[in-house]
């Protein structure tokens, strides 16, 4: 694993996170994974003021080219570091959906870090797929995706709406039928995929 990974720029323009605070951020995750491993925690103090701010974030495992895990804070609760590394530990190991990560998967996996906004109210008729990602809560149930989810897709609006409203186990019109909407932005930065990689996906 390179100490200094290559990273995709973000798609927006005016990034928050410059390069070098990418760089230690994916960094950080990876570390973070190598440390539950061997069963150690690894240091989470911010290395500025900007990195100590309070954000909430989702950190992606992917695998050879497939979703290996993803867990994240929607809310502000911690610094971005300690955020970061927690869900890269969570998403590694205690993602329902996957068995936890071996030793030797955890040198292949490719991490993507998103850092979100605070969430706002949204109409259904102003989100913008590509832009916001979206959480729909009715009652208990709260579902939520990624900006960059419906792009991977090839989602319109009301299929992002609908899908969505599946991810809280709702119906995919609940949204027309009482389920609150708020959306977010997120600065979206990734490790490239390796060569081996996109052997692996051709």
């Amino acid at each position: 694993m390179s100490q200094q990974p290559d990273v995709t720029p973000s798609p927006e323009t005016g990034a928050e996170y410059s390069q070098e605070e990418r760089h230690l951020l994916l960094k950080l995750a990876h570390d973070a994974i190598d440390a539950a491993l061997r069963h150690q925690e690894v240091d989470t103090a911010p290395p500025s003021e900007h990195l100590a701010e309070k954000r909430g974030a989702f950190t992606t495992l992917h695998l050879h080219g497939q979703l290996r895990g993803c867990v994240g804070y929607v809310f502000a609760v911690r610094p971005l570091v300690r955020t970061v590394a927690e869900t890269a530990v969570a998403a590694a190991f205690h993602d329902t959906r996957f068995l936890p990560v071996s030793e030797e998967e955890a040198r292949e996996i490719d991490i993507e870090i998103s850092v979100l906004s605070p969430l706002q109210p949204i109409a259904p008729e102003d989100v913008e797929v590509g832009r916001h990602g979206l959480v729909v809560t009715l009652g208990a149930r709260r579902g939520l995706l990624l900006p960059q989810v419906p792009l991977e897709y090839g989602w319109d609006r009301e299929t992002f709406l609908a899908e969505t409203c599946h991810k809280a186990g709702l119906p995919g019109d609940a949204w027309e039928h009482g389920a609150t909407l708020e959306a977010f932005t997120a600065e979206v930065f990734s490790e490239l995929p390796r060569p081996a990689l996109e052997h692996k996906t051709a």
